[in-house]
């Protein structure tokens, strides 16, 4: 059964709470999940008696620094030692009616248990990223995201549309474009979601596949995720273009829910919209301590998931490396504003200087038409470190010159030195040589043997 929204503005009254306010929902509602894991979580005991903690001194979110993270192996060894849902577990088996299945590429994938409870959890935090969105009851929405593997932008999303009243067309990303426009062009639903670049594939490809502009098929809405990159500008102002409809962000994760963060229609950075169904840290990737959100700051957002049964879990590091773009907003929500830049477990070392893919590829898209957008890191080193120039791969358009090419070339090496302060050896291959985005998302980096 479909939900009402709060407001015409607002999804929930939570998303306008004051600092005040939030952080007594958020002391309340932590108390009772730490109470919740001592008592059913098999592996948040043994964590607490391997760390000398007393639960039921965890009394206020400022306790939160003083227990330990949880890392995602924790979570896969626990998977391997306590199958097939792992000792994080809270809940009877009995509960549990629905499991969600990680997007990742190797080995076996994280699996997440749901009780009836959790997905109505689930549901209210992405009705509220992609209420912030622009998505409204009685939209309808073509689903661009894959549908596959039990992925967490598949069935969880269709969960999210029917809640917020909207009509969810599944077609998945696996369908591939052509099926996907011939939906669009036949059913003409007014929203779209998925990753920015495959959503920008798809506009590239519909005059030649249903004969007409991509802006030209009805849609109004756009959200996207599960990549970086929906936040860069000239990505963002080339989808708009290309769709004729506006385009916000959201953010979010299997660990803890299909997605959490929205960005409102000031376009300035995703919103966080739920303290009382969750806590997000903000901390130094390298040391762990917590940094204050404000306007500029860096850091790696850590979660401890509220009003969670089955898998709840406690200071999630995500490795999502974001930076936060503002603390107050025009459209009245309280919650500070992020961008995510990378994944810290994606950052690579160039000669001591720290530097994000998707930095890279910002620059590369701001030098269009002469370049596709298209690039990839040939990372031929072992590890995220090197001391070599970092070989960068980028298409460049069709119709550019020999001549055109070199300077291309030497201003690509030139902008992303001055930008990054990291040196490059970038090569130019013709347009459509590299892979477009077909799926989930674009791997930016591609490991090569020396």
């Amino acid at each position: 059964m479909a939900v009402a929204p709060f407001s015409e503005k607002y999804w929930s009254s939570v998303e306008t709470l004051s600092a005040a306010e939030a952080r007594a929902v958020q002391d309340e509602r932590l108390r009772e999940q730490i109470a919740h894991l001592a008592a059913n979580s098999a592996f948040y005991r043994e964590k607490f008696s391997k760390n000398n903690i007393d639960a039921s001194k965890v009394r206020t979110v400022d306790d939160l620094a003083g227990l330990p993270f949880t890392e995602k192996q924790e979570l896969r060894d626990s998977l391997a030692m306590s199958p097939p849902l792992g000792a994080h577990v809270a809940v009877d088996a009995s509960d549990i009616v629905q499991i969600q299945a990680s997007s990742g590429t190797t080995g076996s994938p994280s699996y997440v248990a749901l009780t009836a409870n959790d997905i109505v959890t689930w549901c209210e935090l992405g009705a509220r990223a992609l209420y912030a969105n622009g998505f409204r009851p009685g939209d309808r929405l073509l689903h661009a995201f894959g549908m596959s593997k039990g992925f967490v932008g598949g069935l969880p999303v269709v969960q999210t549309m029917q809640y917020m009243g909207i009509v969810d067309i599944p077609i998945g990303a696996e369908a591939g474009a052509e099926r996907l426009l011939r939906v669009q062009a036949d059913q003409r639903p007014n929203a779209m979601i998925g990753t920015p670049y495959f959503l920008t594939h798809l506009a590239e490809q519909a005059p030649q596949i249903v004969g007409r502009a991509a802006r030209e098929l009805g849609v109004r809405t756009i959200s996207v995720g599960g990549e970086p990159g929906g936040g860069l500008p000239a990505v963002r102002e080339n989808l708009e273009a290309l769709w004729g409809a506006s385009a916000r962000e959201m953010l979010g994760g299997t660990d803890i829910a299909c997605t959490y963060w929205g960005e409102c229609e000031a376009g300035e950075g995703m919103h966080f919209l739920s303290p009382d169904l969750m806590i997000a840290e903000l901390i130094n990737p390298e040391t762990g301590e917590q940094i204050a959100p404000v306007e500029g700051a860096q850091g790696e957002l850590v979660y401890t998931a509220l009003r969670r049964q089955a898998s709840p879990l406690l200071r999630f590091r995500t490795r999502d490396h974001v930076v936060v773009t503002g603390t107050d907003c025009s459209c009245g929500r309280t919650g500070y504003k992020v961008r995510c830049i990378g994944r810290t477990d994606d950052m690579l070392i160039v000669r001591g200087i720290n530097v994000f893919p998707s930095a890279i590829k910002e620059l590369v898209v701001e030098l269009a038409p002469a370049t596709t957008g298209e690039m990839r890191i040939r990372a031929n080193f072992e590890g995220h470190s090197t001391q070599r120039p970092l070989p960068v791969v980028v298409e460049h358009s069709t119709g550019v010159s020999l001549e055109q090419q070199q300077e291309l070339r030497t201003a690509l090496e030139q902008r992303i030195r001055s930008a990054l302060n990291v040196k490059t050896v970038v090569e130019l291959v013709p347009e459509g040589t590299l892979k477009r985005p077909d799926h989930v998302k674009v791997a930016l980096i591609e490991r090569v043997t020396s």
